[in-house]
């Protein structure tokens, strides 16, 4: 999955606007308007990509407060470090990490974001336990990701764009290995209510899941 990331990583943003129609944008503000970043808060992005979302929320948090983007991919971290470099007003700081085992102390954030992570670590489970020992008491924290739509017809309708849309245009890209692995990953991921179980399980006073874009997908909402 690393490797996957390292090949993706210059073209990474451009696919998620293409295939989700520029939605993703929308869907990553919902998460961070669930975390409420504020001045002085230290925040957490996990599974953090090319920084889009820490890049958001470093620019809420000032004055006093920082945004640290977590990665276990070297070449998306590249990336998030460039864009972060024009912006250099902004508190930012990037790490190349496992969200499963990131060594960071315990209860050392006021929030954090995960953004389409979850489903691709080896434990679910472990990655959200993770998360809440990284939060102190009563921080929030916002998992977005696919979802695992409970109505057939749903169901069938994102089979259908993995098979026939996203696939193929990827795979004119040269890039269709990387994207065939959307269906299997999805297929061993926890539903939405199941995810909510998990979360409780590692300890987080509430969890709630809300399917986004008519089930396509899902947002967890989680306070410690």
């Amino acid at each position: 999955m690393r490797e996957l990331f390292e090949d993706l990583a210059p073209r990474y943003d451009q696919l998620n606007d293409l295939f989700s129609l520029g939605l993703h944008r929308l869907w990553k503000r919902q998460a961070i308007a669930w975390v409420a970043p504020r001045p002085g808060q230290h925040l957490l992005d996990l599974c953090c990509g090319t920084g889009d979302l820490a890049l958001l929320m470093a620019s809420r948090v000032r004055p006093g407060g920082s945004v640290l983007g977590l990665d276990a991919a070297a070449a998306p971290l590249a990336v998030a470090r460039r864009r972060g470099a024009a912006e250099p007003w902004l508190p930012l700081g990037w790490q190349q990490a496992d969200a499963l085992a990131t060594g960071l102390e315990s209860g050392s954030a006021d929030g954090a974001l995960m953004a389409f992570g979850l489903r691709n670590l080896s434990d679910p489970g472990a990655g959200l336990g993770e998360l809440r020992r990284l939060l102190r008491s009563g921080g929030r924290a916002a998992v977005l990701d696919f979802n695992r739509p409970r109505t057939p017809a749903v169901a069938q309708l994102q089979q259908l764009a993995l098979r026939q849309l996203v696939v193929p245009t990827a795979a004119r890209l040269g890039l269709g290995e990387h994207f065939a692995y959307l269906e299997p990953s999805l297929a061993r991921f926890p539903t939405g209510p199941e995810q909510e179980v998990l979360a409780q399980e590692a300890g987080f006073q509430r969890a709630q899941h809300h399917p986004l874009a008519g089930g396509l997908m899902g947002l967890l909402q989680l306070e410690a």
